[in-house]
């Protein structure tokens, strides 16, 4: 068992030189690229953009009218829709395929990706499963070994011609006879669910469809899932409304499953199942936050019962996440009066309450259980600390972990003496370890062999302060030896909400950056989870502006370092994180010389409107509230674009499939943006619009060609010349 959190968005280098010659070097490329920069300034002030039909839409909040003409590009089957994107579309991979170097960023980023990368196993039914990719597929492939014999369970590549089929989940019975597995088509958040048959690994006639927000959780020779009915209108924008839990029996049609749990008086809650590991056990957690509510409900009922009792009956702003259980006696983690999370021990007949773990100054970010054994991790500055607890919540031991970064798993059986995990940095590809639950031990399982050299690069920790004397974490990664002389393209990351924590990871998507001269930089602003609850909460709703403060402190902080300047400074968000940079360019339009925006949150007064929008009430408040409206409308990134004013180079990027946060929030972004400050910008205002993907990149390739497009763009936009060498 492990905690359920729903989110907006969740529903992620050379030699040296001497410094003269570091010097000259530099100078020599600063020259080199004069006549490049001046080319393309007097390209970007005569670029004209497709012109974009205006309505008369008046929207009346709380007494404030609010235009929003460009209303019509919220509907996503609209030819006039897609004849937009097609214009925009064509504009921009016109603007990109003048960038003479994103070919070279193409060709070296499918160089350093192209390496075999696994999963930790999970054992089940004498079976060690686990994913591997080969190294450019464009999605994981599972198998399955015992001993020295490999089986392919499942290859989602071989399911659609464009490898935009993911495999979402596969969850096995108690037995490891049969799995339950989930698929996503073109990058949506829907899932469609199948069954296999484990002694044969062929796939059974059970089909399910319209599952979202949702586990597969066995019990007996079935399984509880969540969906919603099927939508009205567009199925990748009509609000989702009245979460359903249903019990599938094998072999049977999606028809004849039985309705276990609704509430059609609040539809706009979620419904999540999830079992013990012996199966007797059934927990329904429920949340609301639509209603601005950030925590969860939790009943339970014993196999063969049909009615739910309550372990805590109503939703309020306190989190209960059952993380094991034996017979009546329940380990609750919750933050119920500790921000920072805290073990409890509950009982189901007595319905005592005892306090095992409490709360202390460094968050407990997860908890795994394994051979009768807690493994409890807490952040301590954004890195991983993991202790192994008895049953009694008494320390048994502080795991020695390889070094200082992230670790996670530590996930297995009651019975089990090994647990796997893995760990990993920015400069440490993610390993896997077994821990020996006897000796404490831990043993390198597998490494993968990743063409690049760890020691050639340095990553270190700042605090910087922000706008109102708070001390904000931030991670500086960079190739030894680049100089703080002020010229160095910096992309500087950010996220900033939903109790999301950024800790420290490799990714190989960075080598290319990073060897060409690049600094990336990852900010821990509030908003995040990295020093518990209080931070979220800091980043939330009325406070939300200390998000964008923290963020443009980050960018100050890299410039009077001499990391960078304002014209060698790139901010780069997601989602969340995409509002984040809209945000802030309206508020400091001179502070970076390229904004990316991605999949980002950009219409704050209707977000709520449409799919599971309503479930991000919780952090940001909503227009419906007169007071969230004044903070909300004071930073939307739409409805603040400022005339006369010149813009960072600014590459929004988003996609067809995108259910979570609709491309509306894009495409009427683009617009705004293009109209308002197309004239007074000397830098591109450019939309790139993904097809057969979602939220996220839905396959391998279409995730190189973005991340290609992305740093050709900064670097393009920063004046700096890569590949030289």
């Amino acid at each position: 068992m492990e905690k359920v959190v729903f989110s907006c968005i969740f529903f992620g280098q050379r030699v040296g030189i001497s410094s003269f010659a570091k010097e000259n070097y530099y100078l020599m490329k600063k020259i080199l690229l004069l006549p490049l920069i001046g080319l393309s300034t007097a390209i970007y002030a005569q670029m004209k953009y497709p012109e974009t039909r205006k309505v008369e839409q008046i929207d009346v909040y709380h007494g404030v009218q609010v235009s929003d003409p460009y209303r019509w590009l919220e509907d996503d089957r609209s030819p006039e829709t897609e004849k937009w994107v097609k214009a925009q579309n064509a504009l921009t991979q016109k603007h990109l395929d003048q960038i003479p170097f994103r070919t070279s960023f193409l060709k070296r980023l499918q160089e350093v990706y192209n390496y075999p990368k696994y999963s930790a196993p999970t054992e089940k039914g004498g079976w060690n499963y686990f994913y591997k990719n080969d190294g450019l597929q464009n999605q994981y492939v599972l198998y399955r070994q015992k001993g020295e014999t490999v089986e392919k369970v499942l290859d989602p590549n071989t399911l659609s011609k464009d490898g935009t089929t993911g495999l979402a989940q596969f969850v096995l019975n108690k037995a490891g006879s049969y799995a339950a597995y989930a698929l996503t088509h073109g990058g949506s958040d829907w899932q469609t669910v199948y069954l296999m048959d484990m002694k044969n690994l062929q796939t059974m006639g059970d089909t399910l469809k319209w599952v979202k927000v949702s586990g597969l959780a066995w019990e007996g020779d079935g399984f509880y899932y969540s969906r919603y009915p099927q939508p009205e209108g567009s199925a990748l924008a009509a609000v989702n409304e009245n979460h359903q839990v249903w019990y599938h029996r094998l072999g049977t049609s999606q028809d004849q499953d039985i309705l276990i749990y609704e509430n059609k008086e609040e539809p706009r809650r979620f419904h999540y199942l999830y079992t013990s590991e012996d199966e007797d056990l059934a927990f329904l957690s429920i949340s609301d936050r639509g209603k601005g509510l950030k925590g969860n409900a939790l009943y339970y009922k014993r196999k063969g019962e049909k009615n739910f009792s309550p372990i805590i009956a109503e939703v309020g702003n306190s989190s209960y996440s059952v993380v094991y259980s034996e017979g009546d006696e329940l380990i609750i983690q919750t933050n119920d009066q500790a921000p920072n999370d805290k073990l409890l021990s509950y009982n189901l007949q007595s319905k005592a309450w005892k306090e095992m773990v409490p709360e202390r100054k460094e968050p407990m970010v997860s908890v795994s259980t394994a051979g009768r054994k807690l493994f409890v991790a807490y952040l301590k500055d954004v890195t991983t600390r993991v202790e192994r607890l008895n049953l009694q919540g008494q320390l048994e031991e502080v795991v020695q972990l390889p070094g200082v970064g992230t670790a996670g798993g530590f996930q297995g059986k009651k019975t089990d003496e090994e647990v796997f995990y893995y760990f990993t940095s920015f400069t440490n590809p993610s390993t896997t370890y077994i821990y020996n639950l006897k000796t404490g031990k831990s043993t390198r399982y597998r490494k993968p062999e990743v063409k690049f050299d760890p020691e050639a690069f340095v990553t270190e920790q700042v605090f910087y302060v922000s706008k109102d004397g708070t001390k904000v974490p931030m991670f500086i990664t960079y190739k030894k030896g680049t100089p703080k002389n002020g010229k160095n393209p910096t992309l500087l990351y950010g996220y900033g909400g939903f109790n999301v924590t950024l800790q420290p990871a490799f990714s190989a998507m960075l080598i290319p950056f990073l060897e060409e001269g690049g600094v990336y930089a990852q900010a821990n602003i509030r908003g995040g989870g990295e020093y518990g609850e209080s931070w979220h909460e800091q980043g939330t709703k009325l406070k939300k502006q200390n998000v964008y403060d923290d963020f443009i402190a980050a960018a100050e902080y890299l410039i009077q370092n001499k990391f960078c300047d304002n014209e060698h400074l790139a901010l780069r968000g997601a989602s969340n994180g995409g509002l984040l940079v809209g945000a802030v360019v309206n508020q400091r339009p001179d502070l970076a010389k390229v904004a990316i925006p991605e999949v980002g949150v950009m219409d704050m007064l209707r977000f709520h409107k449409f799919t599971i929008g309503w479930n991000w009430v919780a952090d940001y408040g909503s227009a419906d509230n007169p007071e969230e409206f004044k903070a909300i409308y004071a930073y939307s990134p739409m409805h603040n674009i400022r005339e006369g004013v010149n813009y960072p180079a600014t590459l929004i990027t988003t996609a067809d499939h995108d259910d979570r946060v609709v491309p509306a929030h894009s495409f009427k972004y683009a617009a705004t943006l293009q109209e308002k400050a197309g004239k007074s910008s000397k830098n591109p205002l450019l939309i790139r619009v993904e097809t057969q993907s979602g939220h996220g990149s839905s396959n391998t390739q279409k995730m190189l060609e973005l991340t290609a497009d992305i740093y050709g763009f900064i670097f393009y936009h920063t004046g700096v010349q890569p590949f030289t060498k």
